[in-house]
């Protein structure tokens, strides 16, 4: 049997391994939405040395600088001894996660009881999503510029809201339906409120709660136009399992991967001797387009102006930059549950316990859409795992025909960069809370650390 990441452990090991994932605890639950894992990154890489690139005139090598792109997406660089033009080693995750957002329009009133009108987003069973304590977490943005923070729900003070479900007893049609349609995405709307405003005619309930957002955020209906709430499962993420090996939380996936990333570069001692970058991108549970997404080109302006600061302006220094470097994409992958064992190959799926999860490829019934490592890169990415003795695991999203998944590997190997998927294993994928191994949590942030420092 495949020896797991606890074997290797003394004493010592142990307590450092459970002190990160209780760091790591606290930050996923306080980072649920893009917005605010990216503020918290700032936080973080400030507190770590790192400087606004905007705030900086002149590079040299053992700069820690970091980029902020419409507070969604966030990049940090340690710059190396060697030219840019040699290319970086880059670790690239997402910090967006499946969920509900509230719509344009969402308040209304119905039968007594207000509502908000939602729009899903991601792949998401969404019968999972009901009968559960729910928070509203996000921004309104005002006419003048002013941003509302808006977090109503993960306060233990607070109340939450969320979605009804059918009783059992008067269910007998809907349990008839099949599993994409037992719950409708026009009926995934939030209850919000049942208490009327007194002389109100028409519409009291709503106007109850228009009227606690007016005091409380000073907001009004229309504001909703230019707001961007999202729905996510109230509540912290915590220990999971009698032996407390796990940790269960909404958005591992790809948080996770985010935050080991993110670690791995603010904790990076010392110069590299090629540039080390982290990138944190938004949308990839949808494409991965717009401007927050990998697809922008917010990657390519920054490097552009990171190699203009060292005085490299032509095409061919990009295009040089581009191709030499090395990334992980640094995403999920399905972990092996022994409840369904039928959807995988068991002698090519993610374990866990037994360390970061490298997919060769991904894609979906005969690897469409895929990035496929070249074997060259897969060698010297195995060498680098061996030679810091970092645990790992080859694996595929589950057997052929079962389905799969893409992630955001394919949009940096078009550019001609050499690319692999290097994740963490996790269980109830895409669900409120999804679960993994502190064991990989830990080993995936050495993996991570020892591919900046030693990766050529």
């Amino acid at each position: 049997m495949t020896k797991t990441v606890w074997e290797k452990l003394d004493e010592n090991g142990m307590k450092t391994l459970m002190a990160f994932n209780k760091e790591y605890e606290e930050f996923l639950s306080a980072s649920k939405t893009e917005r605010t894992f990216t503020n918290n990154s700032i936080a973080a890489a400030e507190k770590a040395g790192f400087r606004n690139l905007k705030d900086v005139k002149e590079l040299h090598a053992g700069d820690k600088v970091y980029v902020v792109n419409r507070g969604k997406n966030f990049m940090a660089f340690i710059i190396g001894k060697k030219p840019l033009t040699e290319g970086m080693n880059i670790l690239g995750a997402h910090i967006d996660s499946p969920r509900m957002d509230l719509k344009q329009h969402p308040l209304y009133e119905k039968d007594g009881i207000a509502l908000l009108d939602t729009h899903y987003y991601g792949g998401i069973k969404k019968y999972q999503w009901t009968a559960r304590a729910m928070a509203l977490v996000g921004v309104v943005v005002k006419k003048d510029g002013t941003v509302i923070d808006i977090n109503i729900g993960d306060d233990p003070a607070d109340p939450v809201v969320g979605v009804s479900e059918l009783l059992i007893h008067l269910a007998a049609k809907q349990m008839q339906k099949k599993g994409a349609e037992v719950v409708e995405g026009e009926a995934l709307d939030i209850m919000a409120g049942s208490i009327p405003a007194m002389g109100e005619e028409k519409d009291p309930v709503k106007k109850y709660i228009l009227n606690i957002l007016k005091e409380k955020y000073d907001m009004e209906e229309d504001d909703f136009l230019s707001a961007e709430i999202e729905v996510v499962p109230a509540g912290k993420a915590r220990d999971f399992g009698l032996d407390r090996s796990m940790v269960i939380g909404y958005g591992h996936d790809d948080k996770v991967c985010a935050y080991t990333s993110l670690r791995a570069i603010l904790d990076f001692e010392g110069v590299p001797e090629r540039t080390s970058c982290c990138i944190l991108v938004d949308k990839e549970e949808i494409g991965s387009v717009g401007n927050t997404g990998m697809h922008s080109e917010w990657f390519d302006h920054v490097a552009a102006k990171l190699l203009a600061m060292q005085g490299c302006n032509s095409i061919v220094d990009f295009n040089d930059a581009i191709e030499n470097s090395r990334m992980l994409s640094s995403d999920v992958s399905a972990g092996f549950d022994p409840l369904y064992p039928e959807v995988n190959d068991p002698k090519n799926a993610a374990y866990l316990g037994r360390g970061i999860c490298f997919n060769k490829y991904t894609g979906s019934r005969g690897k469409s859409g895929s990035n496929d490592a070249n074997a060259e890169f897969v060698a010297k990415v195995r060498r680098v795992m061996d030679d810091n003795d970092c645990y790992f695991q080859t694996c595929e999203l589950g057997s052929v025909d079962a389905g799969g998944g893409g992630t955001i590997a394919y949009i940096m190997a078009n550019k001609n960069m050499d690319v692999i998927d290097a994740g963490i294993a996790v269980l109830s994928m895409h669900a409120p809370f999804e679960i993994v191994s502190k064991a990989d949590v830990w080993e995936a942030y050495r993996a991570y650390g020892a591919f900046l420092k030693d990766m050529d």
